[in-house]
Parts: C-alpha cells; structure tokens; sequence
C-alpha cells in the first residue's frame, strides 16, 4: 500500500479545518440547501409527501398516538365562567392523555346563532401564559371567533419542563426521542378535538396562531393536523442553516426543532403546510431568527404553494423591532383569518388591533383554572418520562432470538441512530505523518487520514510485531479528559504483546474544541441528525477500516479498549462493524438514560432515539460470540448480557 508521507521539518497542507464549527455549519447548510432542492413538479412532492409527514410525526414522538380513530375521552371540566361585554370565558381543562391535564381559556362570542370559525391560540414562553397572551383571544372574540388558548407544559399554572437540554443537563432526551414539542403538539391537536366538539363552533373553520414557542407549534399543528386551513405562525422559525451560523440557536428552547432524525428544515415543514393559507410573520431585528433566514424559508416554501397554483395563499409580514409582535402583525393576522375562515374581505385597519389598557387585562386569579388545585393524577411536571414509549429489554432464551434481535437493533440504528452518517464514504487520502523506531519494539507510525470530508483524524500505531506478519492490533481510544501517559498505561495493562493504536475521536486532544463550546457542540448536533458520541462511533468505525487495510495488521484480530463514556463508542462501533474480534471496558456507563452536567461539559453518550431499541449494557450481549472484558468491576445493568451468554453456554465476561 502506497502512502504520502510527511516529514518532521514542515505541515502537510489538507483541505480539512477539523473545526467543529466549520463542520457543524456545513452540514446544517447541507440540509437548509437541499432541503427542497429536488421538487420540481407538484408530482415530484407528491411522490414524497407521505414519507416526510410521517417523518415529521416520528420526530415529533407521536408514532405511538391515533392521530387517526379513537382517542382518550377529553374529560372536559369547566371551573368557572366569566362574562364580559359581547362574550364570555370559560376557565377550563381537558385531559389530552389519560392524566395529563392541559390548562384552557375559551372565549366565546355571546348570541350565536350559527356555528362560528374556532381559533387554537398556542401560548409562547411567558410565564404568566394565557394571562400574558389574553389581549389576543379576546380580539378574536371579539370578531367572531371562539377561541382556545392553552397553556404549555412549561409555565403557567402547573410548571413542567422543557428545558431539559437547554438547562437541566438531560441529553439523555436525545437518546429517548423526546422533545417537549411533541407534547404540546399532542395537546393542541387534542385543544383541535375540543373546539370541534363545541356547537358554537365550525370544526371544517379552523386555524392556529402563536408567537415565538406557539409560533414554532404553530408550523406544527398546521403541518399535522388536517383540520387546521388557515395558520399564522409569529416569530417562530428560520432555517437551520442561520440557527447553527448564528448561534441563534443557543437561545432557542428544546422545543423549537423536533428529534431531527430525518435531517429535515422548516421548509419541510412549511411544505407540508401548502396549500393552505399561511402568513408567516416575522420581526426584522429578532435575537433569535434572522429576517433574512426567514425571507429563504418563505421563498422556498412558496415554491412548493406555487407548484399548487397557490402562491397567493402564502404571505410573509416583516415589521420592525425584536422578539414580538407589532401592531402591523396583529392587524395583519385577523384580517387574515377573517378572510380565509369567514370568507370575507377586511382589512388589517378595519379588523384592528388588541387592547392592552390596564382596565381592559383581567388578573391570574380572576383567569385561573384550578381553582382548588390541579387533579391528584396530572402527570404534567414527569410528563418528559413517560411520553415516549421505552421498550422493556427482552426475554432472550436462544441464539435465533438474540440474532433476531441485534438485526433489528442494527437495522434501526443504522435508519434513526446513524442515519446521518455520510451516505458514500470519503476517500482515506492517508498521509503517514510521523515514524521512529523508538516507540515499540518495531517503531512507531502516526496515520492521518480522512473520517468524513472536513474532519481528518490521527492513529498512532505501535508496533510490537514486524509488519512482513499478520498480528493482532488493539485499538486504545483515548478520553477527552484523560492524564497525561494514561491510555498508554491502560495499553500497557491490557495489551498482552499485541500491535496498539490510539485514537483521538472528535473532541478528544488534537481534535477537541473548548469545553465551554461543549453544550452548542451537543445541542447544535443533535438539530442537525447527530450527537458527539454518533460522530464519535464514525471517526472510529473509519478508523477500524483504515487499520484493516495496514499491513501487519490481522483485519479479523482487531479489539478495541476504552474507559468511561469512550465505552459507549467502542461498543456501538463494535455492533455496527461486526467483525471485531473482543472489547476490553473499564468503567463503562450503566446506562445512556442519565442526565449529564447542565453545563454540558462533561460525558456525551447520548445518540439519537437508540432508547427505543436498545441500551448500552445491552450491546456486550448482542456482539454473541464475541467477548467482552471488564477491567474493574461490571457495573449491575450488564447482568443483563452476561445472563444471556450464560443461557448460551457461554462462559460470563472476565475482569482483568
């Protein structure tokens, strides 16, 4: 095998930043860039618009709800009644799932004599929620609407969580397939059953509006629910491409953007929209979506309304200022939907604007719900728990089942855990480096080559055996945080005589980046498809390919050593590789359902929805035959796989 090699006294020159931000914005513009890019006919759509709804219901967590059929019963309970001048409050809650509670206002126009259009108003991140948001319901009243405007799980008079990656340290969402969108999303669509229930409402006259988290929500519920012909979203959404660049996105809430397992922007979502109307209002100076990102995302989208012969149902209002609304917006938004569910021409000067006088605001007390308290039952505040459906490890009692079972781990894996990974592989574009006869007993070489385009990593290779003989190699991936001389005395332990190459990954030594940039770095991939420990398991299984193709290297002895959350990379690697000969792991996790340092520094073993199929102490089991050993104790959850070899007549995993 021919190699270009470097020399000691000058840089090798590649094309590679092996920057995490460089790379992290060209993959986001990757997906922002082709997003649409293939739709040219409406048949082009046509032919794909099934298979991203779905994919957008995955990502949202609502595979396992009846977004078609029979749902739970709502279970409306109404505590109280307000009458103002031309219609009245209703102070209620319904029960979107058996046990969660969602927090509701209805306003209704008195005197009505037909069924009237039904507005769903999603509530942003105020605190104080449908007191804070109550000058637009009542407007729409006002016209002749019924409106519902309902709380989120957030804030309001029962506070739950949605926040977990963005302030609570649970990464652990991402391996779940959880965001707190998904939640909300179910409990407007059930808010969408309620108001189709009402007699004083049209259920074929619907439509939704929010600003900024009930503007993303906004985009949702139009996207999903059919029911919905008309939605203005608020300061709700901008294209990944501009969230990742301009790090808008580190101000953005977890529910802004779904589980991105599909790599999908909010032109996919718009696109699911047409043709509905859709006015897309946006403020030019908004901290967290810039006006110029969200002029592209409306000009695609139009695309998509105009393949419809619809391009008059799509509108973009920009007004001046930040994060908000503005006078033009608001004006703006009831004439529209006075139009497109009343069916008549008003203009945003006629239709008006909200009354934000102090005499008019009525107080939290006076629009409160639960007025003895929230049910004994409400789930709310754990809801982050439960909401997506987690698999029990099963029952394995053979080798057919165990096979069974670690095909359909791989084969979802490969789909939702990794589906980002590159679809053609790099060239290597090896480069030797670095070489001396003082660092094993037949010298030392350090490879770099090409993981994926923009990213080149290092292996450095000691030799214990000459390289005219097949020999066994171990691969020592090494820790972000680790001694100086640590891997190589962990190798030392462990190597028993065999070839050793140690392997920095993305973010480890010469390939890290800042730990104050780890909490973006973990939040900023995982909108874009991936996790710091997916692009990890690349960076090595490359690695493992790269070593196979070294001569003196047996490509069928290969084992790979790691400690502490580099356990978690090994053994996934190891899964999807297939053919490495054993594992060598000390202190491995216990599970990759645990919650991390809210800093974000720290152990990142998260991958996206891998809780859906599989665990960490799962995999030493699904690698049957192949050993594992433990250097150490064996944490208690890889009981689990050590059982199973036992069922097999295998002997139980050894500790060194």
């Amino acid at each position: 095998m021919n190699f270009l090699i470097g020399c000691s006294c000058g840089k090798q020159e590649t094309s590679e930043s092996n920057n995490i931000r460089d790379y992290l914005i060209q993959k986001a513009t990757e997906i922002s860039d082709n997003s649409l890019s293939e739709i040219n006919t409406l048949g082009d759509w046509q032919n794909i618009r099934d298979r991203r709804y779905n994919e957008l219901v995955e990502m949202m967590g609502l595979s396992d709800m009846p977004l078609n059929g029979n749902r739970s019963a709502l279970n409306v309970k109404v505590t109280g009644i307000i009458q103002e001048n031309g219609y009245h409050i209703e102070k209620l809650y319904y029960e979107s799932l058996p046990g969660l509670y969602v927090r509701a206002n209805l306003y209704v126009p008195d005197n009505i004599k037909e069924p009237r259009p039904g507005i769903l108003y999603v509530c942003g991140h105020s605190g104080t929620q449908k007191v804070h948001y109550q000058a637009h319901p009542r407007k729409f009243a006002q016209l002749g609407f019924v409106c519902l405007i309902i709380e989120t799980i957030q804030f309001g008079e029962v506070q739950g969580e949605h926040w977990g990656c963005y302030a609570r340290g649970w990464f652990n969402w991402y391996s779940r397939g959880y965001n707190p969108a998904g939640v909300e999303l179910w409990n407007a669509i059930r808010g969408l059953d309620l108001l189709s229930s009402r007699d004083e409402v049209d259920p074929e006259k619907l439509g939704v509006t929010g600003i900024s988290g009930g503007g993303s929500q906004s985009w949702y519920i139009a996207a999903i629910d059919p029911r919905i012909k008309a939605v203005a979203p608020v300061c709700g959404a901008s294209t990944l491409k501009a969230q990742i660049t301009s790090r808008t996105i580190d101000g953005h809430c977890d529910c802004m953007m779904p589980i991105n397992t599909y790599c999908q922007d909010f032109m996919d979502i718009g696109a699911l929209i047409a043709p509905k109307p859709l006015l897309i209002c946006q403020a030019d100076r908004d901290g967290l979506n810039m006006i110029e990102s969200v002029r592209e995302l409306y000009n695609d989208i139009r695309k998509i309304y105009t393949l419809y012969k619809a391009p008059n149902n799509i509108g973009l209002v920009e007004t001046p200022g930040g994060h908000s609304y503005h006078q033009i917006s608001r004006e703006q938004i009831f004439s529209f939907f006075i139009k497109n569910l009343m069916e008549k021409q008003v203009s945003p000067e006629e239709a008006g604007d909200i009354d934000t006088s102090k005499e008019s605001l009525l107080t939290a007390d006076e629009l409160k719900v639960y007025v003895d308290g929230a049910p004994v039952d409400d789930r709310t505040t754990t809801i982050q728990d439960s909401f997506v459906k987690l698999p029990v490890a099963p029952d394995i009692s053979n080798e057919t089942e165990l096979f069974a079972f670690r095909d359909s781990v791989k084969k979802f894996l490969r789909i939702k855990t990794f589906g980002a990974f590159p679809e053609e592989k790099s060239q290597f574009n090896q480069l030797l480096e670095f070489r001396s006869l003082d660092g094993g007993n037949f010298g030392e070489e350090i490879f770099s080559f090409m993981s994926e385009k923009g990213w080149r990593i290092k292996v450095d290779i000691h030799y214990a055996h000459k390289t005219d003989s097949m020999n066994p190699l171990v691969i020592v991936l090494r820790n972000y945080d680790e001694q100086r001389w640590e891997s190589e005395s962990y190798a030392d332990d462990i190597s028993k005589g065999s070839n050793i190459a140690f392997l920095e990954v993305r973010g480890v030594g010469e390939f890290g980046w800042a730990p104050e940039l780890q909490w973006h770095v973990r939040r900023a991939s995982a909108w874009i498809g991936r996790t710091v420990a997916s692009m990890r398991v690349y960076d090595l299984l490359r690695c493992i390919e790269f070593c196979r193709t070294l001569p003196g290297v047996d490509p069928d002895k290969i084992t790979i050593a790691a400690r502490n959350e580099m356990s978690v990379v090994a053994l996934y690697a190891a899964l999807m590789d297939g053919k490495c000969e054993s594992l060598i792991l000390k202190n491995p996790p216990e599970t990759q359902d645990q919650a991390s340092d809210p800093s974000g520094k720290g152990s990142a073993i998260e991958m996206l929805n891998c809780l859906q199929i599989t665990d960490v102490y799962q995999i030493p089991a699904l690698l049957f035959p192949k050993k594992t050993s433990f250097v150490g104790s064996i944490p208690p959850s890889y009981r689990w796989s050590e059982k199973i070899f036992e069922k097999l007549g295998k002997e139980p995993f050894c500790t060194r």
